[in-house]
């Protein structure tokens, strides 16, 4: 059974919500039989629906013969219990829900740890006291005096269990952190992006992978993936594919999965995939730039990639900003149109940051020398009579900065061009002269 309540929304957008939870109780393994809606100005604190309704949910599990209630709609400890009661059936909230999901998918060990961690964060907030004979259990030297209560008990084995793996998670964040520093001297393109948007589709096929066909279905990404991709003319870059986003991402989840959403946070440019068929999509494309922002992503420079045009009919194409940037692409990812025009929206994108200059590099400079070359900084190379290297560059500014931090090199190093002049070389004509003075 699912049940919904319109609190203020809308019609169009309370129809679009309760047809997303479905398609979230169909991916969390439930057939929905019965729906109930009903409009409230606000929750009951007690059981969430008025006594009504609660007595139409219960008769209608009685009659159907359910076990499970799904309600779209986050819930307290206290609500659910009442709920429970109410209706003979086990309730379920969409936290709860999309929970169960991420546990159902987490391949890795950091994503099991993750969302383990989330679903004891969850349950460490809604613990309730459903019994009576444990109310106090006895304690201290003697059996004296009453000790503490079961739920502080199982507060505190909940809170030691979370430290425990927030201990594994915090190591396993450290190794990430390591294979970033690794591969700083390379770009990395985050792809971001509602559940189902297509993001797994269009990181398939700009890293040309064959991994078979993309499940459509919500959350069918959780753990990142990581590809370089060749790119025209510019130097490779990294492309991350992440967990999709959802409206009311539960806050357990994004504070557990902060580790793993770093991967956006330390991208150069985020590819922010969009539904075109979905009849809500501005709606979806809040929500995305809402969690953007909580986990400290929104300033970052942004390519929106609308998927899925085939449905609609429409062309590939991309529309620019005043500054004559790409800022839209329209493309088709299942179909493969378009997919020409986001590598080069790419490319431009990450070519108009570029800084350009001259750096004068010495002799003992050579591995800094090399990673320039490595990443197709360097536009030009001639030898002074010293003996140093003098390097035309044009690098993305971002990356400049990382590989100075990487190479112990001070940044302000790289000059304009214009404003260097070429070191004149020195003539040997007044110690001839002086020679054949001598000489003389």
């Amino acid at each position: 059974m699912l049940v919904q309540l319109d609190l203020g929304r809308a019609e169009g957008g309370a129809r679009t919500s309760l047809e997303e939870f479905s398609a979230l109780a169909l991916s969390g393994g439930y057939k929905p039989v019965v729906t109930v809606r009903g409009r409230r100005e606000k929750p009951d604190p007690k059981a969430f629906v008025g006594l009504g309704k609660l007595r139409e949910i219960g008769e209608a599990v009685s009659r159907e013969g359910l076990r499970h209630v799904l309600v779209n709609h986050p819930l307290s400890g206290v609500q659910t219990r009442n709920l429970e009661n109410g209706s003979l059936a086990r309730v379920v909230d969409r936290t709860g829900l999309i929970l169960q999901i991420f546990a159902e998918r987490a391949q890795s060990y950091e994503g099991k740890l993750q969302v383990e961690i989330a679903r004891l964060r969850y349950a460490a907030s809604r613990l309730v006291r459903g019994w009576t004979h444990l109310e106090r259990q006895k304690g201290g030297i003697g059996l004296r005096g009453p000790g503490e209560t079961q739920l502080e008990t199982d507060r505190r084995l909940i809170n030691r269990r979370i430290h425990q793996l927030e201990g594994e998670l915090e190591t396993l964040a450290r190794r990430r952190a390591c294979a970033r520093r690794a591969r700083r001297s390379v770009e990395t393109v985050a792809l971001v992006g509602y559940t189902n948007a297509g993001k797994s589709t269009i990181f398939n096929a700009l890293a040309r992978t064959d991994e078979g066909e993309v499940a459509d279905r919500l959350f069918a990404t959780l753990d990142p993936k990581l590809r370089r991709v060749p790119l025209t003319g510019r130097p490779d870059v990294v492309l991350a594919d992440t967990v999709g986003f959802i409206r009311e991402l539960p806050h357990e989840l994004v504070a557990a999965f902060r580790a793993t959403l770093g991967e956006i946070r330390e991208a150069t440019l985020l590819l922010h995939v969009v539904d075109a068929s979905a009849p809500d999509r501005l709606e979806k494309e809040r929500a995305v730039l809402d969690v953007l922002g909580e986990i400290g992503a929104s300033d970052l420079p942004r390519l929106d990639v609308v998927n899925k045009i085939d449905r609609l009919g429409e062309h590939p194409r991309v529309e620019r900003d005043a500054r004559g940037l790409p800022q839209r692409v329209w493309i088709s990812a299942g179909s493969g149109e378009g997919l020409d025009l986001l590598r080069a929206a790419v490319s431009e994108r990450l070519a108009s940051r570029a800084r350009k200059g001259r750096l004068a590099l010495t002799a003992g400079e050579g591995a800094f020398r090399a990673a320039l070359y490595r990443v197709r900084a360097v536009v030009a190379e001639r030898a002074d009579p010293r003996g140093a290297w003098v390097l035309d560059l044009a690098v993305d500014e971002g990356l400049w900065e990382r590989l100075c931090v990487a190479h112990a090199v001070d940044p302000r190093r790289l000059r304009d061009g214009s404003r260097v002049r070429r070191a004149a070389p020195r003539s040997r004509r007044p110690a001839r002269e002086a020679q054949a003075r001598g000489v003389e």
